[in-house]
């Protein structure tokens, strides 16, 4: 079911019980070119909601607190991150008071707030922290730095995740983390200026990646392999209507643990392969093996259904990815070893099945993906 648009997905749901206890985001990650030198550098933009019904004057943040300081406080806030991969990399947050943030009821979103503004089809913003503000403020989570973008959005590819994230389960909130990946292949045009360079960000080139996630906690372990730039080892050529997903870990519903399972798609040249756990007609299986090595993270997936198999292995240099950091809408903070990279790269392997026999229909080399791996600490 890729490539079917549901706006109604992206829009904002912090309403009923999660708008006491849930968070919702939208997040966007690409690859700019530097302006003067051409050097690829990959970014990511993010809004992230958190408990709007429990707003206050200010930003209200709880995680560093203790149990007696926390009061049984629950954060609240819009906070507004942006950050960056490869040999310099950082993650920049700003947070706002709900009084201060606009947010547009239904479909297509739109949140604001000062000049952060993000929408399906246009995000701008900046984010400035200062070295002498992230050391007084380690409850920010945040580097010290200096970001703006201004960027045009135009979303491609979507990986419509079925019944799962229908209304239904979402009005009942069934799941624990639900998702929505309305630009699983996105094109972003604009511009991203960081500590006074300026990078360009270009539709053919940027690679762009678009998704949301809401509800009242996160998911452990926590998976998601995604890229577009990709090229066919059978002819040698870029595969320009491609992108490929993999997302999850070990979901929740109606507050029972299932066992490990993921999500999967190939959009490859217009065709298809899907592997979802919840459409069980399809007889889907995936096994997945995430490991830390010194260097690197490594991902190993093996999806199957009836008709296909898709065998997707990635790695990324630990020194290109970040500990990306969330504060959850219980307060607590659990994922400190949650890796996060925009230039892994590896092989898809991708098999058509019939009659008990699998024949390859092509190996792809994939470079640029958006990659995250992470279990709560122990």
């Amino acid at each position: 079911m890729s490539n079917i648009s549901d706006l109604s997905r992206d829009q904002w749901m912090l309403k009923g019980p999660l708008a006491k206890r849930g968070y919702d985001w939208w997040w966007h990650s690409f690859t700019a070119e530097n302006a003067e030198t051409g050097e690829q550098k990959p970014f990511y933009v993010e809004f992230f909601t958190c408990n709007p019904a429990l707003a206050e004057d200010e930003p209200r943040i709880v995680w560093n607190l203790s149990d007696a300081e926390r009061g049984g406080r629950r954060p609240s806030y819009l906070m507004v991150n942006a950050g960056f991969w490869g040999e310099k990399k950082g993650q920049l947050h700003r947070f706002f008071a709900w009084k201060d943030v606009r947010v547009k009821d239904g479909a297509p979103y739109e949140i604001e707030a000062a000049d952060c503004f993000c929408s399906e089809t246009r995000t701008r913003g900046s984010i400035d922290v200062s070295a002498a503000d992230a050391a007084a403020h380690p409850e920010w989570m945040s580097d010290a730095g200096s970001i703006s973008w201004d960027l045009a959005i135009n979303k491609q590819v979507a990986f419509h995740v079925g019944y799962g994230a229908g209304k239904f389960f979402r009005d009942l909130n069934a799941f624990e983390m639900f998702w929505h990946a309305e630009g699983m292949k996105t094109r972003y045009e604009g511009e991203i200026v960081l500590d006074g360079v300026r990078y360009l960000v270009k539709p053919e080139t940027c690679y762009g990646y678009a998704d949301k996630n809401w509800g009242g906690d996160f998911t452990s372990p926590w998976v998601w392999l995604s890229s577009n730039n990709l090229v066919s080892s059978r002819t040698g050529k870029r595969l320009t209507n491609s992108v490929f997903e993999i997302g999850g870990g070990r979901p929740k519903v109606f507050g029972a643990a299932l066992n490990r399972k993921l999500l999967g798609a190939f959009w490859y040249e217009g065709k298809n392969y899907e592997f979802n756990f919840s459409k069980f007609w399809t007889l889907s299986g995936t096994k997945f093996d995430c490991r830390e090595t010194e260097d690197e993270i490594h991902w190993h997936v093996v999806q199957t259904t009836a008709t296909a198999k898709l065998d997707t292995e990635i790695r990324c240099k630990k020194k290109d990815m970040l500990h990306i950091r969330y504060e959850a809408p219980t307060g607590l903070k659990r994922h400190n070893r949650l890796w996060n990279g925009g230039n892994g790269t590896g092989v898809l392997k991708l098999y058509e099945r019939r009659f008990g026999k699998e024949t390859l229909i092509d190996e792809i080399v994939a470079e640029n993906v958006g990659c995250e791996y992470g279990e709560y600490d122990k």
